[in-house]
């Protein structure tokens, strides 16, 4: 019995001067230092809260964050969308009836992004979705403090293109594969022309 009494002491002890040591070396805060460098896990004194949002901790370039469209780089391939492992990607593409310009790597784009909306609620950050994009307009960017109050607010929608002006290309293109039909039906029976 007094042997666990004066157990109980020591371990007092011992926490209190592990807790007064931290007090008495907080006088100065830390450096805020890069993850990559060397020196990273080597302060071992000092303040560890920061004064967030004044200061940040660095991220590192690898992270997977806040994801963000390039939408003049986006082909609209839906590959993204279809890799998704909990549907958080939601794209509508409308197929244009003629090239509507290139991508900064070259590549032609057919498709109009109707509707491009990412639930940042429901991501889980896997990053498969920048994985499989292959103008690289889909990427995970070091923003990672996008809280709000409401979740539809999580919601971002990239495409810019209005309701009136997506139901104008579908009717261009209906117009289009109206014409196509005829010119074909037109070809396959002369005689009733």
């Amino acid at each position: 019995m007094v042997e666990t009494v004066i157990n109980v002491f020591k371990t007092v002890i011992k926490g209190l001067r592990l807790t007064l040591g931290h007090i008495f070396a907080a006088t100065e805060s830390r450096n805020v230092k890069a993850i990559s460098d060397p020196n990273y896990f080597a302060q071992n004194s000092g303040i560890n809260t920061i004064q967030y949002p004044h200061v940040k901790l660095p991220v590192p370039d690898v992270g997977r964050y806040q994801l963000d469209v390039e939408m003049d780089d986006c082909i609209v391939c839906d590959l993204c969308a279809k890799v998704c492992p909990v549907d958080c990607i939601d794209i509508e593409s409308i197929k244009s009836t003629e090239a509507i310009g290139k991508t900064s790597d070259g590549t032609t784009k057919r498709l109009y992004a109707a509707k491009f909306d990412i639930d940042m609620a429901k991501c889980m950050y896997c990053g498969l979705c920048t994985v499989v994009c292959p103008t690289e307009c889909l990427v995970m960017t070091d923003t990672y403090d996008r809280s709000m109050p409401d979740l539809s607010e999580m919601t971002y929608k990239f495409s810019d293109m209005t309701t009136e002006e997506a139901n104008e290309k579908r009717l261009a293109l209906e117009k289009l594969n109206a014409e196509r039909l005829a010119a074909k039906q037109a070809v396959i029976n002369p005689k009733n022309n």
